[in-house]
């Protein structure tokens, strides 16, 4: 099973799976809007991959077979970095 991936021009650290490269028939319309102009990343086999570095893979190959792509998003901040972060802003 191959799939295209492209990166999100508006949502930093955030990717789109599908199923054809350049075929978002499949992605709903309000989802696009919001992902902005996807730009191409790569094409991956998933056959031949065990594991991708942030998603995990059976939920991809489960979400492009039932639904057609699959959103990767950024992974939630570390709970000791937020509150680092808010600590900060205090200053």
């Amino acid at each position: 099973m191959y799939c295209a991936i492209y990166k999100s021009s508006k949502k930093e650290s955030t990717y789109l799976y599908i199923n054809r490269k350049d075929d978002f028939s499949e992605v709903p319309e309000k989802l696009l809007q919001t992902f902005g102009n996807p730009q191409f990343v790569m094409m991956v086999n998933l056959d031949k991959r065990e594991k991708l570095a942030i998603a995990d893979i059976k939920k991809v190959r489960e979400n492009l077979t039932n639904d057609g792509f699959y959103l990767q998003l950024p992974p939630p901040p570390d709970a000791v970095l937020q509150h680092i972060r808010q600590k900060n802003t205090k200053l």
